[in-house]
């Protein structure tokens, strides 16, 4: 089983969305904390990055970048952070996004080893 950690930055991007976006989301979440593989329809690795992507179909694109803490792999992780949401419009949003994730994560990581604890 995984443990799932939504940043609030994860948070307030997904509260903004429809509600079928939210149910996606958290389906999705429970799926991922219950299965050791999950489809690639869903969940996915950005290449070139150390990066995966939720993917969620309702309408529109939407995505939210994860992070594998305790594996390289997905699948072999207990720990998973949802660091940072967007919908996607073209592939140039993955750029910014990553950016945007990378800073997320760095926070996450510092907090984490200055309290001994996750947040």
């Amino acid at each position: 089983m995984k443990e799932i950690v939504i940043t609030e930055e994860c948070l307030d991007f997904i509260e903004y969305q429809d509600k079928r976006v939210v149910t996606k989301f958290f389906q999705l979440i429970d799926i991922m904390t219950q299965e050791k593989v999950v489809h690639s329809n869903f969940v996915k690795k950005l290449h070139s990055t150390k990066f995966y992507e939720l993917r969620i179909k309702a309408g529109n694109e939407y995505r939210v970048i994860m992070f594998a803490i305790d594996e390289l792999s997905f699948a072999e992780c207990k720990e998973v952070i949802c660091l940072y949401g967007f919908k996607k419009k073209s592939t140039k949003d993955y750029k910014k996004a990553i950016a945007s994730s990378e800073r997320i994560l760095n926070d996450y990581l510092q907090n984490k080893a200055n309290h001994g604890t996750s947040i």
